[in-house]
């Protein structure tokens, strides 16, 4: 069997760019399962939308012969010819020097690019899977049309982060049929770039439980001292959310922070929390179709990770984990979410469900639109999105 061809679209090609931690690893293998892995195909094309000082694309180039970097997409998928001639795209469109809108999105061009590859795929009628980083578009409408235009085209696409196929510790599933009443995530960062990997750490959990996804029906994005104010109200009915299971977030953190000097994590008092935020403390509730509340917290400084904890029916104490990613100048964290791309690339089968990806856009989307019209809750009968969750997880088991 020939070996498939990649092609590579991205935004930036900088040191530790999320580019840099994919392609690299297509060019130069990477760790899996206490053997260094090497993809069983080639990439053999590269478009970089903005080439920076540091750019490392044409150095690449130079130690991989076989690839080459084409001055625009249509030439990358087609390797210079005039029909598409790769069996499979990476859409990398994260980092780079791109405006902001009003509402303090960043507008990297992932529909746009996007566009340019799927007119490849008409043109030259047929299509292959494609691979796109993080959520689909900073624009609900846009994201909606990529997914309906992979099934109009009938090719396989797979979004995300590496989150949902990350390690946790402990090696916990959520059991599949299970009955979740309440959920919460604990993470870093800020919206539009950090809200999407703590929402999908919601989602690759909650949405294997009874009766499979059905989507959202509303979502409420705090800030500031509406925050403080929400963690002091006790419950989802009061305005905020279970403490037992922000409790259980903040215990399975290898980063959570103290406001006492020592050697020993000693869990900081409600009062004390606000202190260790270094930046504005953020809130999404959500609320589920099937009745199901949701809250993610960023609160950058009491925490540097990811944790999710969950209340299920019949069981007296949390389900909880910590979505474990190494420290970021190795991306070791990147390994598993190739792993799930070159499954695809081979199989032409995406290994989780688009759907998921497109809900969670649409969530960061309505996150951010509720924080600009002043924490306003919102009603989304635009994410009535349904799915079946694949039978298995495709977390990081190893």
């Amino acid at each position: 069997m020939p070996r498939p061809k990649i092609a590579a679209v991205v935004t930036i090609y900088d040191m530790r760019s999320h580019a840099q931690h994919i392609v690299d690893r297509f060019l130069w293998g990477y760790s899996w399962n206490g053997v260094h892995h090497h993809p069983p195909m080639d990439l053999v094309s590269l478009y970089v939308d903005q080439t920076q000082p540091d750019d490392l694309s044409r150095g690449r180039a130079k130690l991989f012969p076989s690839m080459t970097v084409y001055p625009t997409i249509a030439e990358a998928l087609t390797c210079g010819g005039e029909k598409l001639a790769v069996d499979g795209v990476l859409l990398i469109g994260e980092h780079g020097i791109y405006p902001l809108n009003v509402k303090g999105q960043i507008l990297f061009p992932r529909y746009e690019l996007f566009q340019e590859i799927v007119k490849v795929y008409r043109d030259s009628g047929r299509s292959v899977p494609i691979f796109n980083d993080k959520h689909l578009s900073w624009k609900w409408e846009w994201a909606l049309e990529m997914v309906e235009a992979s099934k109009t085209l009938d090719f396989a696409f797979m979004a995300g982060s590496s989150i949902p196929v990350a390690r946790r510790i402990p090696s916990v599933e959520m059991p599949r049929g299970a009955e979740v009443q309440e959920a919460v995530c604990v993470a870093l960062g800020a919206p539009d770039g950090y809200d999407i990997h703590a929402l999908e750490g919601i989602q690759c959990m909650v949405e294997r439980r009874r009766g499979g996804e059905t989507g959202l029906v509303s979502i409420q994005a705090l800030r500031g001292d509406a925050v403080w104010k929400a963690m002091k109200a006790g419950s989802w009915e009061a305005g905020g959310w279970d403490p037992k299971l922000f409790e259980a977030c903040l215990c399975r953190s290898h980063t959570l922070a103290s406001a006492r000097k020592g050697f020993n994590q000693i869990y900081p008092t409600r009062d004390e929390i606000p202190g260790l935020v270094r930046l504005e403390p953020i809130a999404y509730r959500l609320e589920y179709a099937d009745g199901l509340k949701a809250t993610m917290l960023l609160l950058e400084g009491l925490v540097a990770d990811f944790t999710f904890a969950a209340r299920l029916k019949g069981h007296r104490e949390p389900l909880s984990t910590l979505m474990h990613l190494p420290k970021p100048q190795r991306g070791n964290f990147f390994n598993p979410m190739i792993n799930n791309i070159e499954k695809m690339f081979l199989t032409g089968k995406p290994t989780y469900p688009v759907e998921r990806t497109l809900l969670t856009t649409g969530m960061t989307d309505a996150g951010v639109e509720s924080l600009w019209r002043g924490q306003t809750p919102l009603k989304t009968p635009h994410l009535s999105i349904r799915y079946t969750p694949t039978k298995e997880s495709t977390y990081w088991r190893s």
